[in-house]
């Protein structure tokens, strides 16, 4: 398993205290997804002109939340923020030494962070003569919704051909408001903060209990759907995405897989 921690925001200014809790929440979300993964831990900050800003390293969350790059990170986070997008990492595939097998996984100009494993990852490279960037089997996913250049209909089209566990988060620079989320067989929980006009997502739904009381549990995730959020309409639509759309998952419920260590 892994644990994915991400902050979806309405870029506007906002006073001192609203930013600085919210950075301490964002790292608080991190270092409670560390019990999830520790052999590394990763982070993008999205700003609204499209330009970004990755660092990941093979450290687990409470390390690396004190280097100085995080800090730095984290102090650049502002009125033209749109998203934080973080990962703490459990690998089954692609050693966490090399760094990009790490997460986030940039693939042109998506990113993105996964919890699951998938199965049939060399075959879809290697059936399309796909350029591979390291080893780990996360990277399929964020190549197949590189190649559809963000159109939702034919993102929904290439996802099914993925076989396995997939939970993600992914972002495309090109579009810097939105954010693509897919929830299939691994946890993922959000809630919506009016006051920070501020959507936040975890893999741990006792983070947002602890976090912002019982009220979160009204807010829920579509399984099984490519769900599109839109950092502009969080105003309006709070926990509810722009775009919902059904996923074709017969191929990844043809074969029943063995439970595996999730990636």
């Amino acid at each position: 398993m892994c644990g994915i921690a991400a902050t979806l925001l309405t870029p506007q200014a906002r006073s001192e205290s609203e930013w600085q809790a919210i950075r301490e929440n964002f790292t608080a979300n991190l270092l409670f997804n560390q019990s999830r993964g520790a052999a590394a831990t990763g982070l993008v900050v999205l700003q609204a002109d499209g330009q970004v800003h990755l660092w990941k390293q093979p450290l687990p969350a409470q390390a690396f939340v004190q280097t100085a790059v995080y800090r730095q990170l984290l102090s650049s986070v502002g009125a033209q923020t749109t998203l934080l997008l973080g990962h703490t990492r459990l690998p089954t595939k692609g050693e966490p030494t090399n760094n990009g097998n790490n997460h986030p996984i940039q693939v042109g100009t998506v990113y993105g962070v996964h919890n699951g494993h998938i199965h049939n990852d060399d075959q879809l490279f290697t059936q399309a003569n796909r350029h591979r960037l390291a080893e780990v089997d996360s990277e399929i996913i964020f190549r197949l919704i590189a190649e559809t250049e963000g159109e939702p209909t034919q993102m929904k089209l290439a996802l099914a051909e993925l076989q396995g566990e997939f939970t993600f988060l992914a972002a495309n620079s090109r579009c810097p408001t939105r954010l693509l989320v897919v929830k299939h067989r691994n946890p993922l929980s959000l809630h919506y903060q009016a006051s920070w006009q501020a959507l936040i997502f975890t893999s741990r739904y006792l983070f947002l209990r602890k976090q912002f009381g019982h009220g979160v549990s009204g807010e829920t995730i579509l399984p099984d759907h490519l769900l599109v959020y839109d950092a502009q309409q969080l105003p309006v639509r709070q926990h509810q995405p722009i775009v919902a759309l059904p996923l074709d998952l017969k191929q990844a419920k043809k074969q029943s897989y063995p439970n595996p260590l999730i990636s």
